[in-house]
């Protein structure tokens, strides 16, 4: 492409193109030689991911990853949002450059919902100090909202994607995390899907997750300070 470009025979919305830096927007018209270039179907996919996996493409000590869980032809796909070795549930991949650029960008705060088992009883009274936040690596992390789900249980709302932000937490209110599942993210649950399992995502859910993560988006449902989803 790049040698067209540079002899101008590429074309965005009818203007040329002479330089490597232009931003092709969905919907924009892309034609070379006059001729209309339409832009390769992407694939998303959710995974439950199941606990002991890791989130990268290839591990040297050999450990499982992700990748093994899908079949090898989607080896290219890029995970979005991961989740550490010891966590579970609703891990997206995709070969949607929009969606990655979206999904990434700490701007756009989609909202992801997690249910958290500890070690011994939770004090309501005290988990709610984390809508308040608190620091953790050098930075202030919050919970937008939660719902206690029994002693030992409680499901969570954050927009934040700090490493291991909801363990650490819950670890310096004196909790340590057994189980953490992510169970939606934005638009998107999990629902009865077994883990290890994965399924393709509709068009109509891609488009919901895009619109989820547009910068112009409203907030989503549960950003509110309430301890009730």
């Amino acid at each position: 492409m790049e040698p067209l470009i540079f002899e101008g025979r590429v074309t965005v919305n009818g203007l040329v193109q002479s330089g490597l830096a232009v931003q092709v927007e969905e919907g924009d018209a892309v034609a070379i030689d006059g001729r209309p270039v339409h832009p390769a179907s992407t694939l998303t996919v959710l995974l439950h991911k199941p606990r002991g996996f890791l989130c990268t493409s290839s591990d040297p000590r050999g450990r499982q990853t992700v990748y093994e869980l899908l079949p090898p032809r989607w080896r290219s796909l890029r995970y979005i949002g991961r989740l550490d070795r010891d966590s579970e549930g609703l891990l997206l991949f995709t070969s949607d450059g929009l969606l990655i650029q979206r999904l990434a960008h700490p701007r756009h705060k989609v909202s992801k919902v997690y249910e958290v088992e500890c070690d011994h009883p939770l004090e309501a009274t005290r988990v709610a100090t984390l809508l308040r936040g608190c620091r953790i690596q050098g930075r202030t992390a919050s919970l937008d909202s939660f719902h206690l789900l029994g002693s030992r249980r409680v499901r969570v709302v954050v927009h934040q994607g700090m490493k291991r932000q909801i363990r650490l937490m819950f670890q310096g209110l004196g909790y340590k995390v057994i189980r953490l599942v992510r169970v939606a993210l934005g638009p998107l649950t999990l629902g009865s899907l077994a883990a290890g399992q994965y399924r393709l995502l509709s068009r109509s859910e891609t488009e919901a997750l895009l619109h989820a993560a547009a910068p112009s988006s409203p907030a989503a449902p549960g950003r509110h300070r309430a301890r009730s989803l």
